[in-house]
């Protein structure tokens, strides 16, 4: 994973210094009110999506407005401006993925997977059948503790799982507490080698392709956590094990609301950070 921070020119232009192929992009346009712009590797660097958003996949033609390339040391960008409007200042989150796809059959529907075991994060495509029970490889060889789910060609919100608030509940990309029901999920756990769905259109639409991002807890690289706040400003302490360069945290008790909020290490670096 790395956090790079650009500037738009509002022509094209290359960014560099990510240290990798990135194969999940997430922008964010800093200084204004543009949409979230999430590419990945396993769908194409042409296909967008909105976190922001319950839109279906955005389809960029050539010669390609916003993201042009995917390069070894970063990627390379349009006139779009979500992406890249004259002046405007930029951030950018990567994670390395395979570096390619793999044919995955450990489930009852079979996926496509961009793995990267040892930082515990996968990119995950599949049809989905709204057959109850059904499960789809994930490629990690551990269970993941987080999920995040996007149906492709319609209109729905995200599906987000978490370890701590379990496979009956669901978190979407928005203001909302869970939402409870065992459609999602099933009602059962990820393995080591694969994560169930319901009949939910969520995360098992009847022949919609979906997208799925997994993260598991890897020592150094990845931690999925919870605490409880205090109201304090002397908060609660959340012991990682390692210096997170990223941090994205959501209020998950029932019948409550709260904002998604994101920190890296790239912006405003000095404590406190914001």
């Amino acid at each position: 994973f790395n956090t790079k921070l650009y500037t738009g020119n509002g022509t094209t232009q290359s960014i560099t210094g990510v240290g990798f192929q990135p194969d999940w992009t997430w922008v964010k346009e800093r200084s204004s009110t543009s949409s979230h712009q999430i590419i990945d590797a396993v769908r194409g660097y042409n296909r967008r999506l909105g976190s922001d958003n319950s839109n279906a996949e955005s389809v960029d033609s050539s010669p390609y407005n916003d993201f042009k390339s995917i390069d070894s040391d970063g990627f390379t960008i349009g006139s779009g401006g979500g992406v890249n409007e004259n002046s405007q200042t930029y951030a950018s989150w990567n994670w390395l993925g395979a570096n390619g796809t793999a044919a995955n059959t450990d489930g009852s529907i079979s996926s496509t997977v961009s793995a990267n075991t040892t930082s515990g994060f996968s990119i995950v495509s599949y049809t989905g059948n709204a057959t109850s029970g059904a499960t789809i490889g994930h490629g990690l060889g551990v269970a993941p503790r987080m999920i995040i789910v996007k149906k492709l060609n319609g209109s729905f919100n995200w599906g987000i799982y978490h370890k701590d608030i379990g496979a009956t509940k669901v978190l979407a990309f928005t203001t909302g507490s869970p939402d409870q029901d065992t459609s999602y999920w099933n009602d059962t756990e990820p393995t080591s080698s694969v994560f169930s769905v319901g009949n939910g259109g969520l995360t098992n639409g009847s022949g919609s392709t979906m997208i799925a991002y997994c993260f598991a807890d890897v020592q150094g690289f990845s931690k999925m956590g919870s605490y409880t706040g205090n109201g304090s400003a002397d908060g609660p302490f959340c012991f990682n094990g390692f210096s997170p360069s990223f941090v994205m945290i959501k209020r998950s008790d029932m019948n409550s609301s709260g904002r998604w909020v994101l920190w890296d290490n790239k912006r405003n670096t000095f404590n406190l950070m914001d």
